[in-house]
């Protein structure tokens, strides 16, 4: 099956990492299921049955996004909310999460020495993206930790991250 991965930028046509990683994505047809959030739902109402289904018919997935306010963009919490629902997600009935790998791919806009205790914003990316990690771990869900792209102005870097990120998602 294909890995299903969530992208969720607010402006994808200005982005420079999540867009060169979604052409990249896309280059795979048969191996990876791009799903853009902020295309599909410009209205913000999501469909929490159509959400479930696209999920349960794949194997892996994968939550794309830039760091937003030190936390994800609020459409792609929205989805979080109203798609992991009671007795789907978690709950006594709720296994449909249970065992499926998890993973994130985040840009951060920001140097990775500011993301450091010791650094400008005193908190590391691990730090900042735990509460993803609880959720995923909530639901029972093999969570696979996380792939990272710090800064945006190093074009050999990106180019390096399209690949350095296809290997991270096809080792999930």
């Amino acid at each position: 099956m294909k890995t299903l991965v969530i992208v969720a930028h607010p402006s994808i046509e200005t982005s420079v990492i999540n867009k060169r990683w979604v052409e990249e994505l896309k280059k795979y047809p048969k191996k990876y299921k791009i799903h853009e959030l902020y295309m599909v739902y410009p209205d913000g109402n999501i469909d929490v049955e159509k959400e479930q289904k696209l999920i349960e018919t794949h194997n892996n997935l994968v939550l794309q996004f830039p760091i937003y306010w030190f936390n994800c963009p609020p459409l792609l919490k929205k989805w979080l909310d109203d798609v992991f629902t009671y007795n789907w997600a978690y709950g006594s009935k709720g296994d449909k999460l249970k065992y499926r790998k998890v993973a994130l791919c985040v840009s951060a806009g920001i140097k990775k020495e500011d993301y450091r205790e010791a650094g400008r914003y005193k908190y590391t990316l691990e730090q900042i993206l735990v509460p993803f990690e609880m959720s995923f771990h909530y639901c029972q869900a093999d969570y696979r930790s996380f792939f990272a792209f710090h800064g945006t102005d190093n074009t050999s870097e990106l180019e390096k991250s399209s690949l350095d990120y296809l290997n991270f998602i096809n080792n999930l």
